[in-house]
């Protein structure tokens, strides 16, 4: 069964998650939720070896001030 990456998401939004991974075989379903996230821009991942991606969620993004 597929991972609901549509919560994983939604979890470090609320920061009930710190991260979490993506391996190979899950990014495509992984990036189909992500591109129909609502802050997806926020979501930010950081590769690893052998195509394993850590996903987490960016809090800060809205608080920099110019």
């Amino acid at each position: 069964m597929a991972r609901d990456f549509t919560a994983l998401m939604n979890q470090l939004k609320n920061k009930e998650l710190d991260e979490f991974e993506v391996g190979p075989d899950d990014f495509q379903a992984f990036q189909q939720a992500y591109m129909a996230f609502d802050t997806r821009k926020r979501v930010i991942g950081q590769a690893h070896k052998n195509g394993k991606l850590v996903y987490h969620y960016d809090h800060d993004a809205g608080n920099q001030s110019a």
